[in-house]
């Protein structure tokens, strides 16, 4: 059994995923960096071999599960436990309007940013549940919020995306209420505007402030805060993300 806390992030081969990774790392976890392609995560993981030891590829693919169970069965073997999961691979998916869009982009979006995140939760909750402070952290995003996009017209209006999140949301709650008995505490972090190649490197910050938020809630003390939805502005303060 391990004796160090142990995260598991996925899409963590780059943009935000890989700076919550380092995040876990500088704070001296063991951190599993889940990533699709092997090679890429190898990269990622040898890119942080500098500031700990810890770093450690594991091939997974949100949407895929073999890859999943495979995933589970070397955490179940080399570790026994997960303290963290990150949740925080996906995809933007089509950016059609409304009207234009497409089932098949639909279903692609939802695959890995709401089937997935629940495919892969599942799939860990047995070594969740040995941790004595398990932690689930859902990357959300302020366009999953039906409050702000209801009070703003000019919200953007990408159907596959915002809808995904705001399922999220409702997962991350669900999930809240089921596992607060077990002392698991399950919330939605949205990272805020954070530059990555998703949106073109366009957001206001950097995948490490983006980062932030979400190493917080991953490592949230005894009696934290769970079933909730938080969002960082472009001044790193935390707020409630309406849901």
């Amino acid at each position: 059994m391990a004796e160090q806390r142990i995260a598991l992030v996925t899409g963590a081969n780059k943009g935000i995923g890989l700076a919550v990774a380092r995040g876990l790392l500088a704070l001296g976890l063991v951190v599993y960096l889940g990533c699709r392609d092997p090679e890429n995560g190898r990269r990622a993981a040898a890119s942080l071999e500098d500031l700990a030891p810890g770093a450690r590829s594991v091939r997974l693919d949100v949407t895929e599960a073999a890859s999943i169970t495979a995933a589970f069965d070397r955490l179940d073997r080399e570790e026994g436990v997960l303290d963290i999961l990150v949740n925080n691979a996906g995809i933007v998916g089509p950016l059609d309007p409304p009207s234009a869009s497409s089932m098949q982009g639909l279903r692609e979006t939802y695959e890995t940013n709401v089937f997935g995140v629940v495919a892969v939760t599942n799939a860990m909750l047995p070594l969740l549940r040995r941790s004595p402070a398990g932690r689930i952290v859902n990357l959300t995003s302020d366009l999953g919020s039906l409050t702000l996009a209801s009070a703003d017209p000019s919200f953007p209006q990408l159907l596959a995306y915002n809808s995904s999140k705001t399922a999220l949301n409702a997962i991350t709650v669900t999930y809240a209420n089921e596992l607060r008995s077990d002392g698991i505490l399950v919330n939605a972090v949205s990272p805020g505007s954070v530059a990555t190649d998703q949106n073109g490197h366009r957001g206001e910050l950097t995948p490490d402030q983006g980062a932030r938020l979400p190493i917080r809630f991953a490592t949230l003390p005894q009696h934290g805060p769970t079933g909730t939805a938080v969002t960082a502005g472009s001044d790193l303060e935390e707020r409630p993300l309406p849901w």
